[in-house]
């Protein structure tokens, strides 16, 4: 009867746990993950869902679910935008290393996830967290063989030789810079600076350099909580992509959960600029923009309409673009062709000749370029060089809002 009420209330204390420190987890985008609450319990009685469970999508495009934790929500700093901050009167938590591998492998082989995201707030001092999250995981990889993914998240100040350790356990790791200036972090995260959270991605840079990790770490940027303009959030992440530092930058809509006369006096997160920035982000990764070119006077995306389409309204001299002519970089400037689209294009028009029909059954999306191309000389509307911001903006506006 002892034994298995200890049992019970082991599992009970297991599960009070993962409530608290899943539910603290929630705010950290780096895994690209949303939540996800199934029906059926995790153990026989308890709870009718279990907390903690997200997805992420893979660079191979399949959608996979992660059990996404901190490690504790106990942290000696005072992150004025933390739901975790030290002066926080919140439930707290700690797993211990033996804990966490517990319930990754007893979810694991339900089925319930395939892989971890664990992260932490800093107990007693960096190198201290870091050590319990790098023993969870070692229990994780030796004792249980476990061959899922796991996610770590650096802990800022933790020593090279455990950020080593922790690059030899994990498939994936990151490190949040939270604030692109120095001035920003001084006013809501004033235990932490530019360089101590570069410094990790730094020492990843050098160690994929030397080709001793697989790929560089990622990063989140905390967007809203400060007065820091797009071009000046863009313009760290353009650097950070050059100097090769990191392979993702995530940008994190802050969100409003404590009362501070240093925060932002805003009801609901800035979700709509999150997105722009991610489209802005996407462009000077993959279409071959410059940053000054998603700028003109203005130092924040335009809300209104998407960052390319921004873009092609202020140059209105570089269109009409001829489908049947244009090179791949050409064609990519055209609001609703990207890089899968503009190759189809450039592959159909080695086999035949090129007509609308031929574009829609390539999957181009002509209710938003028609507007920007011509087909062989012809446009496939009445396109004139002084349309004005608002006529194609109503323009866009009404093709894409079936879409």
């Amino acid at each position: 009867m002892g034994t298995s009420f200890q049992i019970l209330q082991k599992k009970k204390d297991l599960l009070s746990k993962l409530n608290i420190l899943s539910a603290s987890a929630k705010y950290d985008n780096s895994c690209s993950s949303s939540g996800s609450k199934r029906e059926t319990p995790v153990y026989g009685v308890g709870s009718g869902y279990l907390n903690g469970i997200y997805y992420t999508w893979r660079s191979d495009g399949r959608c996979v679910s992660l059990l996404k934790i901190l490690m504790t929500n106990y942290c000696i700093n005072n992150c004025k935008y933390c739901i975790n901050r030290r002066i926080n009167d919140v439930p707290r938590a700690i797993f211990t290393p033996e804990e966490i591998a517990y319930l990754t492998v007893k979810l694991y082989r339900r089925n319930y996830i395939e892989g971890l995201f664990l992260s932490s707030g800093i107990y007693k001092t960096p190198d201290d967290t870091m050590e319990l999250m790098l023993r969870a995981v070692h229990i994780l990889r030796k004792k249980y063989d476990f061959k899922g993914y796991i996610h770590l998240k650096l802990i800022p100040g933790a020593s090279p030789e455990l950020i080593a350790s922790a690059l030899k356990l994990a498939d994936r790791v990151s490190s949040n810079l939270e604030l692109p200036t120095e001035e920003s972090l001084k006013k809501l995260a004033p235990e932490k600076s530019i360089p101590l959270l570069l410094n990790p991605l730094k020492l990843i840079r050098e160690l994929y350099e030397n080709k001793e990790v697989k790929a560089p770490a990622s990063t989140q940027l905390i967007i809203g909580a400060t007065p820091d303009s797009d071009k000046v959030i863009l313009t760290l992440a353009q650097r950070l992509y050059t100097q090769k530092m990191v392979r993702r930058v995530y940008y994190s809509a802050y969100i409003p959960v404590n009362k501070d006369p240093d925060l932002p006096a805003i009801k609901k997160p800035p979700l709509l600029r999150e997105h722009r920035l991610y489209q802005a982000d996407w462009l000077l990764r993959f279409y071959g923009f410059q940053l000054d070119e998603l700028f003109q006077e203005e130092e924040n995306l335009d809300l209104k309409v998407d960052p390319k389409l921004s873009w092609a309204i202020r140059n209105l001299h570089f269109f009409p673009v001829e489908i049947t002519k244009a090179d791949y970089w050409e064609l990519i400037r055209v609001p609703g062709i990207g890089p899968i689209s503009a190759k189809k294009i450039l592959q159909a028009r080695k086999y035949g000749v090129l007509s609308e029909k031929t574009l829609k059954n390539l999957g181009i999306s002509l209710k938003r370029a028609k507007y920007f191309i011509t087909l062989r000389g012809k446009p496939l509307v009445k396109f004139k060089k002084d349309f004005t911001y608002k006529q194609i903006e109503l323009f866009y506006s009404r093709a894409t809002s079936s879409l």
